[in-house]
């Protein structure tokens, strides 16, 4: 990890950390986690007497068996995102009092959103995503409904090209690959400026420090790009909004931002700001217009509210808010800084996402007796339950510890997550010295049961259909490694034998946009193993495998 904390590139690099692995405590990199113990059940849902239903107030969530989090993570979707401003909850409860013709509120919404931003035009969407994915759909079909209600087949389409620099390819850039556009990678200014042609329809930047500090920043790519008339379209999701937009000023031609992050406005909206042809073009090809669009649904409580997180962002005293953050995590670091090897920094952020002070806290795992990822999971499934990052320190220091980020905890939650991370921190210690915290920590491996080596034959089990996937492994005492392939992929495999445990892990990274994750836990018998699969975000399963028999000549 950074000093500067995660950022969304950050956590979506080398796979899977984003989505379903966020509700999880562990967030461990890949050849990392692989050596890690099996996952374990985790907390169980409240329990609740018969006939109990939902209950409108503070227990909303518990009244259904679901356990209420305290956010010190940051603006993650998993998490829910951000809480909504008091204006905003208001602004939607008036809405929704009233019928309105939706066309005429874009319109209205529209230029309001210019007044407030600066921009052209804006317009409020169903989530970040949401927005890319109209913006996309503008630029191929420009508003025309001859063509809208032909997407994502682009067929005849005259522009059917998306461009991305690889230093953009992320898990988000699906939202314009669900349109139907072909995405030609470039990584050069000269493999840009080959790509660019008349079947270009836009090109897309994930926003990023990488992205600014690259051989093709978007001022360097507007400049191709505006001659040709090729428009750009920035990610934003997770960043601040900026009057006057500097993703505009850079030479973008359209930006995208998330609704429920940092402008803590409804958790599905979201905005695109900038040409107004293009962004009233969008509207076009948005719910409740109908074609593919129409799952896209923004309702009038939607809108409004979004329009007021942009009003109250224009008003919001940020300097004051930053300094209650830092003062919420002063009062984390003093209350932990008296257990032994404790050392606790504070650190300023870089680049606009996720913007916020990130507290730090260290220590010598050897002399505490257990790892940030143990505290992590204790925090996490303890109660009241509190989401943090794990924290490694400086590369090659030996320290280990956890990483508390105020831009979502709402006051009081300090003293919560103070207290919680004291107590784990100093609890009960077993016989040989370590926290009851230390016992998810791995002991030291039986030995091998099989020699796992060779070809399997495996079956996987999804929530409603079934794969037949292929191992290649090889072992070498405890550890394993090989290939796993899938329906359409071939990835590499790490993992480990403890006794007849087995714990086999493969990954595909963000480089053509996707990251997909196996963690494959279970018994071997002879040449049989099953057990459950963790699929990260996208839940999990069960396998069973069978050694392929080798044949002899």
């Amino acid at each position: 990890m950074s000093a500067e904390g995660f950022s969304r590139r950050e956590l979506i690099k080398g796979g899977g950390l984003l989505g379903g692995a966020l509700a999880l405590p562990g967030l461990l990199p890949a050849a990392a986690e692989a050596k890690a113990p099996p996952p374990t059940a985790g907390p169980k849902p409240v329990t609740l007497p018969a006939g109990v239903g939902l209950r409108v107030g503070p227990d909303v969530y518990p009244s259904i068996g679901v356990r209420p989090i305290v956010n010190a993570r940051g603006t993650y979707t998993i998490l829910s995102g951000s809480l909504m401003l008091p204006e905003v909850r208001e602004a939607m409860a008036a809405a929704s009092q009233h019928y309105v013709h939706l066309d005429e509120l874009a319109e209205a919404v529209g230029a309001r959103l210019a007044t407030l931003t600066g921009a052209e035009w804006g317009l409020v969407t169903d989530g970040c995503s949401a927005a890319l994915t109209h913006a996309t759909a503008a630029c191929v079909a420009g508003g025309n409904p001859d063509l809208h209600v032909r997407l994502p087949n682009l067929a005849g389409f005259p522009r059917d090209e998306a461009i991305i620099p690889k230093h953009s390819r992320n898990v988000y850039d699906a939202a314009l690959r669900g349109v139907g556009v072909r995405v030609i990678e470039v990584s050069t200014p000269a493999e840009l400026e080959a790509a660019l042609g008349p079947r270009t329809a836009l090109i897309y930047i994930l926003a990023s420090p990488e992205a600014d500090e690259s051989a093709l920043p978007t001022r360097l790519i507007a400049s191709m790009a505006q001659p040709r008339g090729v428009p750009v379209l920035v990610d934003a999701a997770a960043e601040i909004l900026t009057v006057p937009n500097v993703h505009l000023q850079n030479g973008a031609t359209l930006v995208a931002y998330s609704g429920g992050k940092c402008l803590r406005g409804p958790q599905a909206a979201g905005l695109l700001l900038g040409r107004k042809d293009l962004v009233k073009a969008a509207w076009v090809h948005s719910a409740p217009h109908h074609g593919y669009s129409r799952g896209y649904k923004v309702g009038k409580e939607e809108a409004i509210g979004m329009l007021m997180a942009v009003e109250m962002w224009m008003k919001r005293d940020h300097d004051a808010e930053w300094k209650t953050w830092t003062s919420w995590l002063d009062y984390v670091g003093k209350r932990v800084a008296s257990v032994p090897t404790i050392t606790t920094n504070i650190t300023q952020p870089k680049g606009l996402s996720n913007r916020m002070p990130s507290l730090h806290v260290l220590w010598d795992g050897s002399k505490v007796g257990l790892t940030g990822d143990a505290v992590v999971k204790a925090l996490y499934d303890g109660e009241p339950r509190v989401a943090v990052f794990p924290d490694r320190g400086e590369r090659d220091s030996g320290l280990t510890g956890v990483t508390v980020n105020p831009y979502m905890m709402s006051a009081g939650d300090e003293r919560i997550v103070a207290d919680r991370l004291y107590a784990v921190l100093t609890g009960p210690r077993t016989e040989d010295g370590k926290t009851l915290a230390a016992a998810v920590e791995k002991p030291a491996l039986a030995a091998p049961a099989a020699d796992l080596s060779g070809q399997w034959d495996v079956k996987v089990e999804y929530a409603a259909s079934a794969s037949n996937h292929t191992l290649a492994l090889r072992q070498r005492g405890n550890d394993v490694d090989g290939a796993h392939r899938g329906d359409f992929l071939s990835r590499d495999l790490v993992g480990t034998i403890d006794g007849d445990s087995v714990r086999l892990r493969s990954a595909i990274g963000e480089q053509s946009g996707d990251s997909v994750n196996y963690t494959f836990t279970g018994k071997v018998s002879g040449d049989e193993m099953s057990g459950t699969v963790d699929l990260g975000e996208y839940l999990g399963g069960r396998w069973t495998a069978k050694r392929r028999a080798v044949r002899r000549g």
